[in-house]
């Protein structure tokens, strides 16, 4: 048996295919995206009405947020951001669940007593509450019977200011569920009609941890993001994983064999804008990501940050894809050939505020081919307009 490897000249965008998708969304093409964050959330919205076969690998490190309280009251993976990108993917079309959408995105009040939380959440669990109410059995019942079983398990002490409805039911249903997360998010998935598939790149309840210039070394997501918390006053040299928060616990994660065969059927594998290290290169980390990656014949790009990233202190764009390669290429045995972990660059030279030009040395050096096109609108300025980059996306598929 011969492998015989078929090229065509791609043009970008390409109305007839962006056409062709949109017309059957239902049978467009499996993009996969390694992100976690909201950055890719209004991307993916834009993305359903043309495919709803798109893969979302998320990340389950994340240690910020309300997700934090989750993670310390039931020491599990985060959440938010599989809540964040299923609530993206929704069905908002008549045929979907809007009622349930509603409940699922509302957010307890931050400056509500205790008292009062307690109560509105029992309503809920009642099916007496305003926003469940409108809910139609079995689903009705089924988010009852998860909120009910978060309850039982929640300490005296958990605070529910500001939580997340859809983050509560999750939670239960991963405690419902052996602590598998699986389960509960396709179970989510058909609540809300999600038209895409979403998972956790693991299951693991591990945290990251970043080994800066300096010498230092912090253990947390929230530590490194520049949100909560002060930005980062040295580059990071390496990131890994910790088994606890609390102190640097060095531990390895393994690539699951379900979403091994999601990366395998993948028609184009993206690298999406985000927080670099704690969006993108966190999903990359588990053992098996790269060589199912390099497995893959389908294309591969990478689409840059604009602007300043604080996880990027000290990095250009070169240092970007050198860094990238780093992760993708980290535990792979031998050499890994050229071209089989990243094929594309994806930016907009032309509006686009990026840390510094591309080496055309680097391109040269690693085989790849810089695609530069208009993915900056005046609408999306400094950012990328979703509209522009989904078209891009589609027509390399």
């Amino acid at each position: 048996m011969k492998d015989i490897f078929v090229t065509r000249t791609v043009r970008i965008p390409d109305p007839l295919r962006i056409s062709r998708y949109q017309k059957s969304p239902e049978l467009g093409p499996r993009i996969l995206f390694f992100s976690g964050g909201s950055a890719l959330n209004d991307v993916s919205r834009v993305l359903k009405g043309y495919t709803h076969n798109s893969i979302h690998l998320v990340t389950p490190f994340d240690s910020g947020g309300s997700s934090a309280k989750l993670r310390q009251a039931f020491d599990m993976p985060s959440i938010g951001d599989l809540r964040s990108r299923l609530v993206a993917l929704a069905d908002e079309t008549v045929t979907g669940h809007p009622e349930v959408y509603e409940l699922l995105i509302y957010r307890f009040p931050l400056k509500a007593e205790k008292g009062e939380l307690l109560h509105q959440l029992e309503s809920m669990i009642r099916g007496r509450h305003p926003l469940v109410e409108p809910v139609n059995n079995p689903i009705r019942r089924i988010i009852r019977y998860q909120l009910g079983y978060f309850y039982d398990a929640m300490p005296a002490k958990f605070d529910l200011r500001g939580a997340s409805i859809g983050n509560l039911i999750l939670s239960g249903g991963y405690l419902n569920n052996h602590e598998h997360l699986d389960p509960i998010i396709f179970l989510f998935e058909k609540l809300l009609g999600v038209q895409g598939l979403v998972r956790a790149v693991v299951n693991d309840k591990f945290h990251l941890t970043a080994e800066l210039e300096d010498g230092s070394r912090i253990v947390g997501q929230h530590l490194l993001t520049g949100k909560e918390v002060s930005p980062l006053e040295s580059p990071v040299k390496e990131i890994s994983l910790s088994r606890r928060l609390d102190k640097y616990t060095p531990v390895k994660s393994q690539l699951r064999k379900k979403n091994h065969k999601l990366i395998q059927k993948a028609e184009l594998i993206v690298y999406p804008p985000g927080s670099f290290y704690t969006s993108l290169v966190a999903n990359l980390l588990p053992q098996g990501v790269g060589a199912s990656i390099a497995e893959n014949d389908c294309p591969k790009v990478y689409v840059p940050n604009l602007g300043a990233d604080p996880e990027q202190l000290g990095m250009n764009l070169n240092d970007a894809v050198r860094r990238l390669m780093h992760y993708l290429r980290k535990n792979l045995s031998g050499n890994a050939a050229k071209g089989r972990q990243l094929n594309f660059i994806l930016l907009d030279s032309r509006n686009g505020q990026y840390p510094s030009k591309l080496s055309a040395k680097l391109v040269e050096e690693l085989d790849i081919q810089v695609i530069d096109t208009t993915l900056i609108s005046r609408r999306s300025a400094p950012y990328y307009d979703s509209k522009l980059l989904v078209s891009a996306l589609l027509s390399l598929t």
